[in-house]
C-alpha cells in the first residue's frame, strides 16, 4: 500500500555525447544490476529536471514523463524547468 509520503526520485537529462537524446532515470527503482550503469549515464549527461513523483500517482506520472521525453526528442529542444514542473504538477511530491 502506497502512502502519500512515498515517492520516487527521478532525473530527466540529456546525453552530452552520441545522439544527445533526452532520457530519464528513476533512481529509487534501480537495482544492483543496473544501478552503476544508469547513474553513470545520468552523471555524464546534462540535467534538465529532477524531483520526486508521488507513488500514489507513479504510473501516470511516469507515462507523462515518457510523453515529455518523446516531445523533447522529436523537437530536439528541452522544455524549461517551469514548463516541466507545470506539466508534471499533480504528480510531483
Amino acid at each position: 500500500m502506497a502512502f502519500e509520503s512515498d515517492k520516487t526520485m527521478f532525473e530527466i537529462y540529456r546525453e552530452k555525447d552520441f545522439n544527445k537524446k533526452f532520457r530519464v532515470v528513476f533512481y529509487t527503482e534501480l537495482t544492483e544490476h543496473n544501478k552503476e550503469t544508469e547513474i553513470n549515464r545520468a552523471l555524464n549527461g546534462e540535467t534538465i529536471f529532477d524531483g520526486y513523483i508521488k507513488d500514489l500517482k507513479k504510473e501516470n506520472g511516469k507515462a507523462m514523463i515518457r510523453e515529455l521525453l518523446k516531445e523533447m526528442n522529436s523537437s530536439e529542444k528541452a522544455f524549461s524547468r517551469d514548463e516541466i514542473s507545470e506539466k508534471l504538477g499533480e504528480f510531483l511530491a
